[in-house]
């Protein structure tokens, strides 16, 4: 079992946007697992999470949002399948910790 995290997410159903911002908590899946799901497309710049068992996702509209584990940003959402929460297909993320130097360098320039 990974790490709980916290993905804040508007929740995209039939084809409509909810108003609401919602918390859903998942899980970090291993490297392993996640190159096994998306074998072409998974870097050490990402990391993935989800629910194994499907349901807790990100979706449509989503890319952007928060990923938080102990109120830190660990990740970034980014992208999955076209269809969300499917089973042994987690959300894919952007790795924060890979971009802290140049995150800081902006923000100093900046």
């Amino acid at each position: 079992k990974g790490s709980r995290l916290i993905m804040l997410t508007y929740i995209f159903v039939i084809a409509t946007f909810s108003d609401v911002l919602r918390c859903t908590d998942i899980n970090t899946v291993s490297v392993a697992e996640c190159q096994a799901a998306y074998p072409a497309g998974v870097t050490d710049n990402m990391l993935c999470a989800g629910v194994k068992e499907g349901g807790g996702d990100s979706c449509l509209g989503d890319s952007g949002g928060p990923l938080v584990c102990d109120r830190e940003l660990q990740g970034i959402i980014s992208w999955g399948e076209v269809e969300c929460g499917l089973h042994h297909k987690p959300g894919v993320y952007t790795r924060v910790c890979k971009f802290l130097g140049w995150i800081r360098r902006t923000m100093q320039e900046n």
